[in-house]
């Protein structure tokens, strides 16, 4: 398949460069357009009031590559009317592997990631976004490294963008165009091999008070929390699923928000 790969993080993402060779070992033809810089939890934004440079780079990815100094929308949207070449047939837009989970409601929606793919479902494309759990931990370990993920994380890495390589195929398959449709599939921090797939739904969490009270200099900060989970009982939320140790794969269809 043609494929455009996109994440939130940015084009020096190791989670994204992962992504990428193991769609190419499975045969994929790719195009790659990434953020400049990290842009997660910028939503579905676009860069309005500004111009955006889109420069072509090599990153040893061995298929086309260029990185937008915008949002991950804007990448989408100026690689697939601009910067992919006229004749090419594209069959799906694929987001990530996004540092960090990407389930319920609150968190999808202001993903970048998710965000990206979206875009590609705004053309008329199938669209999947993928993302790996991780502690809170794990997760400033590695932001504490540079973005560099230690030997037991890359290990689970490896075996994400395995599945995503073999999900990914069937997801295409089955997502007519013009459907609207966003796969969301996260990955649970123990991933193995036979790490099995469950269909979910997003689970509903209220966030509150995600920002600090005013410092002295009167700025807020952000504060991460996963929030208070209000899932009515006897779903299969998204998170559930995580913990359980399986792979969640949520269908969000954006047509139903019209019914």
């Amino acid at each position: 398949m043609n494929l455009l790969v996109t994440n939130d993080d940015g084009i020096e993402s190791t989670f994204l460069h992962e992504l990428v060779h193991a769609l190419r070992a499975a045969g994929h033809q790719l195009f790659v357009v990434a953020p400049k810089r990290e842009q997660s939890w910028i939503g579905a934004a676009k860069s309005r009031n500004r111009p955006v440079h889109a420069t072509a780079a090599e990153r040893g990815f061995g298929c086309p590559t260029w990185i937008v100094d915008g949002t991950p929308s804007d990448g989408v949207n100026i690689a697939l009317d601009h910067l992919l070449p006229r004749d090419t047939r594209l069959d799906a837009v694929v987001s990530g592997i996004n540092v960090g989970l990407n389930t319920t409601l609150g968190f999808i929606i202001a993903s970048g990631t998710v965000a990206g793919a979206w875009e590609g479902a705004l053309h008329g494309l199938p669209a999947i976004a993928f993302s790996q759990d991780l502690t809170t931990e794990i997760y400033d370990h590695l932001k504490a490294s540079g973005d560099v993920p230690d030997a037991s994380l890359l290990a689970i890495l490896k075996i994400s963008a395995q599945h995503a390589a073999r999900l990914t195929p069937g997801l295409v398959a089955a997502t007519p165009a013009h459907s609207f449709i966003v796969h969301n599939v996260n990955f649970p921090l123990s991933c193995h091999p036979g790490s099995g797939v469950r269909r979910t739904v997003p689970a509903q969490v209220v966030v509150p008070r995600l920002f600090t009270p005013a410092a002295d200099d009167g700025t807020h900060r952000l504060v991460f929390r996963l929030g208070e989970d209000h899932s009515p009982a006897g779903l299969l939320t998204d998170r559930a699923a995580l913990e359980d140790g399986c792979i969640s794969h949520s269908v969000l269809d954006y047509r139903k928000l019209g019914t």
